[in-house]
């Protein structure tokens, strides 16, 4: 869950990667300003705050405020406990997972965290089963039990290897059981976690004051007593707020030309530092089955077929992104170029040969959304550019429509758009992660998209398997499914920027291997 960039020079970012994780010559605080809240910005708010309704980039708020069993500590790339001091697969068939919680744990309320509040949080998620909502993490999860009060137990109903990933996402966030109902999403506004934050205030759409939880057991060391969520509209108004010191850090939603201006200012006097981290973000179009022509096979592989993607990355982002051939993004285990291998270089005359052949001769009228304010300023611009394509095409007439994020994710549960944009920042870095919550009657999308080939065949034969290395041919398989129903179409895949004030360390930590980040390690220093 975060926003599409690229290439510092390197031996710049060395040097900045390198004094951000090691502080640099870091001293202990000697002016009021070092503890007053760091201020962070981000185009992301959230759209829920109960983590039994959000399968979306919310998590970066709860990363902070909640806490799960197993989390990422900082140099992680697999889970690692947090709530839990251990937990293990108990059979030999990856079937059955066992927990056991940290002693003395407790809620900021000075309740207690025990294993019938895990029980409670994983039951409801189920339980609401919203759509879009972080349910389908756990189709392979049969029960819970809560046999001891340190002792959490999740039984399987098929072999899983990826289960100890989805136990890490924030969406498993252990909540409150007399603060969250079992059957509804909590709506007052409020926040009872056991995180390494305490909410102290909250205005929606604005920003999240986070104060140090001093009830907190777990891996992460805080570097700072208290950090406030500045949340933006769009790029221009976030930075202008980072050169004039009222955020000291941006960590998504940097437009391309907001990038290439903070790299001049880098190597100047401008006092900001801009720090490039490995992006497994993408973008992409959803087709809605449901709409007369969206739902049309050929009328989308015709898109796939006319959609530039070079174009895209290039007179929109700037060449801070990547095209992107496939769901499963460039450096995880099972990436392919499957849409490539299918579609080849963009060709409005191809295209023209697949709708003709399916019987449609006149020009197609396609509906596009978009949010404003969820993926950064240049969606806009995006689609725009997606318009001009297949215009461009003769093949297609484009209309354009658009709403805030909230209202968005609304419309596409209710199945309102024929066609749809989306981003998706991973829940944990394996390639199932980019196809498992696509596919299946209930997905990430609130849109129904049957793949019996994937579903029942492709991704419990790949759980079984604990080294992910053997199941890179299922993945390619999967994704040459995914090429040619269309149902879902890649655009680019981002790199994660994060712009700070020059007196701000800690910025390379924090940043886990999904790309949230760890409020807990960012701190001002005196010196480099």
């Amino acid at each position: 869950m975060f926003d599409r960039n690229r290439c510092l020079r390197q031996a710049v970012a060395v040097a900045s990667l390198w004094c951000l994780a090691t502080g640099c010559g870091v001293l202990p605080p000697d002016s009021p300003r070092d503890e007053e809240p760091i201020v962070v910005g981000t185009t992301s708010a959230p759209s829920t705050l109960d983590p039994a309704a959000s399968w979306d980039s919310s998590w970066e708020l709860f990363r902070n405020v909640y806490q799960t069993l197993l989390s990422y500590p900082n140099g992680a790339t697999v889970p690692q406990p947090d709530a839990a001091e251990r937990c293990a697969f108990t059979d030999g068939s990856n079937r059955v997972y066992r927990c056991e919680l940290r002693k003395g744990l407790t809620f900021s309320n000075g309740d207690a965290v025990d294993a019938r509040a895990v029980k409670h949080s994983l039951d409801r998620i189920r339980k609401i089963n919203l759509d879009g909502g972080p349910a389908g993490l756990l189709g392979s999860l049969d029960r819970v039990r809560a046999p001891s009060e340190r002792e959490v137990v999740f039984h399987l109903n098929k072999p899983d290897a990826t289960f100890p990933f989805v136990l890490a996402t924030p969406a498993m966030s252990i909540v409150h059981p007399g603060s969250y109902p079992a059957g509804a999403v909590r709506e007052d506004g409020g926040i009872v976690g056991s995180g390494p934050y305490t909410l102290k205030s909250y205005d929606e759409g604005e920003k999240a004051e986070l104060v140090r939880n001093d009830r907190y057991r777990g891996f992460a060391e805080h570097r700072n007593s208290a950090v406030t969520v500045r949340y933006f509209q769009d790029s221009r108004a976030m930075v202008r707020a980072l050169r004039e010191d009222r955020i000291q850090v941006t960590y998504r939603g940097l437009a391309a030309d907001d990038i290439v201006s903070l790299r001049g200012e880098e190597t100047g006097d401008g006092g900001i530092q801009l720090v490039e981290g490995t992006g497994t973000d993408i973008n992409y179009l959803v087709f809605n089955p449901g709409d007369p022509w969206a739902g049309k096979k050929a009328v989308r592989r015709a898109v796939a077929q006319v959609v530039d993607r070079a174009a895209l990355a290039h007179r929109v982002y700037k060449d801070t992104v990547d095209p992107l051939y496939s769901m499963v993004p460039k450096g995880l285990t099972g990436h392919t170029t499957g849409f490539f291998d299918t579609y080849g270089d963009p060709s409005a005359a191809r295209a023209r040969r697949i709708l003709t052949a399916a019987g449609i001769t006149g020009p197609v009228p396609l509906t596009l959304w978009y949010t404003t304010d969820r993926y950064g300023s240049e969606t806009a611009l995006e689609f725009k550019e997606l318009e001009r394509q297949l215009e461009a095409s003769g093949l297609f007439t484009v209309t354009l429509e658009s709403r805030p994020w909230k209202t968005y994710v609304e419309g596409y549960r209710k199945g309102e758009y024929p066609v749809f944009g989306r981003g998706w920042f991973p829940d944990f870095p394996d390639a199932e992660n980019f196809i498992a919550p696509f596919v299946g009657e209930r997905n990430a999308l609130g849109t129904p998209y049957p793949a019996p080939r994937i579903t029942d065949v492709l991704l419990p034969r790949s759980r079984a398997r604990s080294d992910r290395a053997d199941v890179v041919g299922d993945f390619e398989e999967a994704q040459r499914i995914l090429a040619d129903d269309v149902r879902l179409l890649p655009l680019w895949q981002g790199k994660q920027y994060v712009a700070a004030g020059d007196d701000i360390s800690g910025v390379g930590r924090a940043l886990d291997p999904s790309t949230i980040m760890t409020m807990w390690e960012l701190h001002r220093k005196t010196s480099w």
